[in-house]
Formats: structure tokens, C-alpha cells, sequence
């Protein structure tokens, strides 16, 4: 993992993160970077819905040297996501962190590789719950206490999905664009109030999820976890404050290198958000469209 820099000076108002939440945290991405945060010097909650994954990652935790609260839920349980988050901000004395500082929206499915007219209509619905109400619920319970607290900071794992068409695969299409819209919501809603976020797309990472996706059939390149992880140790540590807000894609962005683009951004307007494009230079809504 990459080593920590100090974080601009001129923008990180909110503190490092001390705990976090990690939904979908028992495998793959989840599981790694749930482990990469504790490694860093942050209690962790996990949450999924495998109890007994739950209580393996756990003792992972506790091996590294920290806590760990183990939160056995479907992220799309209304009551059940409320439970938890309250198990997660509960005392220390009481077996929770105290408070939530970073939350890792993770937890995520993929519908099947057709074109949405020839898509099960119920897996439709159920990638739509998973990867968009989901990370409503959690935020909805999450970021008042974060708020009350001072600020926070909250990663989405999303997608190269989000930011472009594709041809199968629909509902995860949509709700990855759908999640990029959640985040660049939180950063304008919740800025001046010290939240940060990021919408964090892994890039393509061997899991069970990608093993099982025609898409990837004989691929032999895959993108390291290991730089997912070291986006979100360095968001954590509030040395990407600078990018509430972006969209960022780990195969291409570094910790480094997002520090050096927000340097050059300066005042363009919302860089590195989902925006209409205009049809070419005579487009009459072209200072409208760029400038949102």
C-alpha cells in the first residue's frame, strides 16, 4: 500500500476518520478494503448478510490489532439497516464504535448480460434495490450522526458502468449511474456541513461477481484491489478532500495523481460529475451544460 502524505492543508477541514462501515464486507472488494482500513488505524463494522463470513472477517480485524462490530443484515432491510447502524454508533461499552466516520457503500449485484427487453423482471428490481436503495438506507441512518459529530466522509463503490451506455446488463448500468447521482447529491448538499464523498469505481477486479460475467471470459488483466484500498485509506486520512465529489477509477487514478488534479482543477465546474454533453460548439445550451 502506498505511503501516507500530508493532506492539503487548504482544504481538509474535516478530521481523518477514526471508524468505519463497510456494507458487503465478508468477500472480495468489501473484505479487502474492510481489512486495508484497519490495517490503517480505523475500528471497522461490517456488514453483510453471512454471520458467520462476518464473524471470519472479524477475527481478521482483530488480528490486525483492531475492532471490529459484526452486523449481519441485507442492506435493503429498512428496519434491519436502522438496527444496525445504531449496534455500529452505540458506546464502545456497549460493543459499537461510538460513532461512524467513514461509511463504504459496497454491497452490490449484477443482473444478467441481456438487453433490458429481454430481462427478468424481478432480478431487474432486486439489482435495483441492492445498488441503489441500499446505499440510501445507509446514508439515510448514517450521515445525520456524522453531521452531528462535526462532518464525515462517505465512498461509493461504483462503476465504469455509471458514466457510460451499455448494451446488457441494465439495471446495473442504471443503478451505477444512479449511485454517481446519490454521491454528487451528498457532496452538494452536505459540503458546507463537512461531508465528503467519493464515487469510487475499482476498476476490474477478479471476484466472484466478474469470474461469473461473460464479459470477462479469458481475461488476464486484472486491476489490483490493492489500489482501491489505497484510495480509500487516503480518503479516509482526508488527503483527497480536494475530491468531494469525482467520479474516480483507480485503473487510471492514484492517490497522488487525484491530489495533482484537484490542484489544476481550480474553479471548473464540478469536475469529474455525470453532465449532459453538448451537440458540438453551436449547441445554444453548450455554456449552460459545461458550466453545471
Amino acid at each position: 500500500m502506498a505511503d501516507a502524505v500530508d493532506a492539503p492543508a487548504t482544504v481538509d477541514t474535516v478530521r481523518p476518520a477514526r471508524t468505519a462501515l463497510v456494507t458487503g464486507a465478508t468477500r472480495g472488494i468489501g473484505r479487502a478494503v474492510a481489512l486495508g482500513l484497519a490495517r490503517a488505524g480505523l475500528d471497522v463494522a461490517l456488514l453483510a448478510r453471512d454471520e458467520a463470513l462476518l464473524g471470519s472477517v472479524a477475527d481478521e480485524v482483530g488480528a490486525i490489532g483492531r475492532r471490529a462490530v459484526v452486523l449481519p443484515c441485507d442492506v435493503t432491510d429498512v428496519p434491519g439497516v436502522a438496527a444496525a447502524v445504531r449496534l455500529a454508533e452505540s458506546p464502545v461499552a456497549e460493543g459499537g464504535l461510538g460513532g461512524v466516520d467513514l461509511l463504504v457503500n459496497n454491497a452490490g449485484r449484477i443482473d444478467a448480460e441481456v438487453p433490458a427487453w429481454e430481462a427478468d423482471v424481478d432480478e431487474w428490481w432486486q439489482v435495483m434495490e441492492t445498488n441503489v436503495r441500499g446505499p440510501f438506507l445507509l446514508v439515510r441512518h448514517v450521515v445525520p450522526g456524522m453531521l452531528a459529530r462535526g462532518g464525515g466522509r462517505v465512498i461509493d463503490l461504483n462503476s465504469g458502468s455509471g458514466s457510460h451506455d451499455m448494451t446488457v446488463s441494465s439495471a446495473y448500468n442504471l443503478s451505477k449511474t444512479a449511485l454517481m447521482r446519490l454521491g454528487h447529491h451528498l457532496h452538494a448538499a452536505g459540503h458546507d456541513q463537512e461531508l465528503r464523498t467519493l464515487e469510487l469505481a475499482p476498476g476490474v477486479v477478479t471476484t466472484d461477481m466478474t469470474a461469473a460475467m461473460r464479459m470477462h471470459e479469458g481475461r488476464t488483466e486484472w486491476t489490483p484491489v490493492e489500489r482501491t484500498v489505497d484510495v480509500a485509506v487516503a480518503f479516509a486520512r482526508g488527503e483527497l478532500d480536494a475530491c468531494s465529489g469525482w467520479f474516480v477509477r483507480v485503473s487510471d487514478d492514484t492517490p497522488e495523481s487525484l491530489r495533482a488534479l484537484a490542484a489544476q482543477a481550480g474553479d471548473v465546474a464540478a469536475p469529474r460529475h455525470l453532465r449532459v454533453l453538448p451537440a458540438g460548439d453551436a449547441d445554444p445550451m453548450t455554456d449552460v451544460l459545461t458550466g453545471r
